[in-house]
This record gives structure tokens, sequence and C-alpha cells, in this order.
């Protein structure tokens, strides 16, 4: 969907996106051998003709910042495959709610084959190093929470990937509540150590380990990759999802959904099936 993206660039909203598809200009290659499309303005064309050149030079460099700093933050999910080959799913744990009051306890990373755990008073500092190949950012929610948190405790970390915050794109699918909930409407299950725990569980466990209870730092330690690694098939499942809308439908908007009832659409519904049975 990167290569198929237009409205990173400055002047090009979904509308002009759309139209540029539905004349067959679905791809940067293809503006670049097409005549030019009626109905819009000869500036925005000239500068979608300058644009597509350094957008292919920057996809082709591996330059993740110019698609950060580009590209809307509701589509940064169109960048997720293009690179996977330096992803970081992300979750941390903390003291409390409070940024300016609580403190990060662990975190989680996930590059799609090896997990890593960081915690406080152990290897907590080495996150910054671990997270500089990094290009593309996968949480949920971690908009409003983790990378705030990181930022606060880590404020010469380079948070600068291309991030995709999970909350938002599956809510364009019509998948309604916290990560817990949707893991359960699509079929990921959980061990049976960690189901039924929560956020709020994961700060009585650190406070319990804090006060030398080593098993607490286990379950909670399982708890937090947990959440880790099951972002990888919803990521999947988001990217899917609103790359067949994008495609069969044009944008995506949320009248343009199949369905408004707060159930995910048909062709959603689908693939969280495929994905509850593999």
């Amino acid at each position: 969907m990167l290569r198929e993206t237009f409205v990173h660039i400055r002047g090009v909203g979904y509308r002009t996106e759309e139209r540029l598809w539905r004349k067959g200009i679905r791809t940067w290659d293809d503006f670049s051998a097409a005549s030019r499309p009626g109905h819009v303005p000869a500036r925005v064309l000239r500068r979608i003709a300058d644009e597509v050149v350094r957008s292919d030079e920057a996809l082709r460099r591996g330059r993740h910042r110019y698609f950060a700093r580009n590209l809307p933050a509701r589509d940064h999910w169109r960048a997720w495959p293009e690179f996977a080959n330096a992803i970081a799913y992300l979750d941390i744990e903390t003291t409390g709610l409070s940024i300016g009051r609580d403190a990060v306890t662990v975190v989680g990373v996930f590059d799609g084959t090896k997990r890593r755990s960081f915690v406080q008073g152990d290897n907590l500092d080495d996150l910054p190093a671990a997270m500089e190949r990094a290009k593309l950012l996968v949480t949920f929610n971690g908009s409003r929470f983790d990378v705030p948190f990181l930022r606060k405790a880590f404020p010469r970390m380079a948070l600068d990937q291309i991030h995709l915050d999970l909350v938002h794109p599956l809510r364009r699918l019509g998948f309604v509540g916290g990560l817990k909930a949707i893991e359960s409407q699509v079929g990921i299950l959980r061990s049976e150590e960690t189901t039924g725990l929560g956020g709020f569980d994961a700060v009585r466990l650190w406070h319990a380990y804090d006060a030398g209870d080593d098993d607490a730092l286990d379950l909670l330690l399982e708890y937090n990759m947990e959440d880790v690694v099951n972002l990888e098939p919803l990521a999947e499942l988001a990217y899917e999802g609103l790359r067949s809308l994008c495609l069969d439908g044009g944008f995506v908007t949320a009248d343009r959904l199949p369905n408004r009832t707060g159930q995910p659409s048909r062709e959603v519904q689908k693939k969280s099936k495929q994905s509850g049975a593999n």
C-alpha cells in the first residue's frame, strides 16, 4: 500500500487519491508513466511528480523518517509490510497512569523473531540501544500511553519511527474495546496463567516483586510479552482489512464501512476466523 499512497504529498487528500486510483493511477510508477489526469490542478500534479521521485528514493534507501514525517498518522498502517524487516512491537508496564508521577517498570519488545524484556533496576537502560534499529513501531494505544511514558523516561531516545498505533485502524474496521477484548473477538488466546489479568494486575505484580516476590516478576514478564507478540497478528489483520477497503471501495471513512453496528465487517470477520484457526 505504501507505493499506492499519495496522501503523504502536500495538497493531496483522500478524494484526490481516490480520483487518481479511479483513473488507473494506482502506484507511483503509474503516475510517472501516465498522462496528466483531469480534475487535478496543474500545480498539484507537478508536486506529485516531484514527490513520487523522492518517495521512491526514500523507500529504496529505507528512510523511514521521511514517511514518519509526511504520512498522516492515521495512514502509518500503509507502511507495515515495507518496513517489517525493522519492526518493533512494543508494550510497557508502569507503576500507574500518571506520566508525571509514575514510572516505567517493564518494556517488552518483539521484532518478529526475537523477544526481549527490559526491567527497571536490571536492564531497562539498555532499551534505547535496542530500539536504534527499529524503523516501524507497533503499539496498542501507544500514542497516548507508551510513547509519552518512554519520552519522559528516556528524553534522548529517538522515538522517530513510523508509528502504527493499532487502536485507530482496528476501530476503523469496527473493533472496539481494549486489547484483551479485541484479542477475544479474533480468537487470540492467552496462557492459563495470564488469562484475566489486566493493567492494574500488572501494577500489583510489580509491587509484589518490589517487596521480594520473584514469581510475581515472572508472571508480569509473561503477561507483558503476550501483550507484545499478540500485536503481530492484529497488525496483519488491520493492514489487510484496511487495504481491502481502500482498494475495493476507495479511501476509508466511517460512513464507508460495510457495517457500522460495532461489529467487524464481513471481510474482517473472515480474516479474523482465519487468524483464529492458525
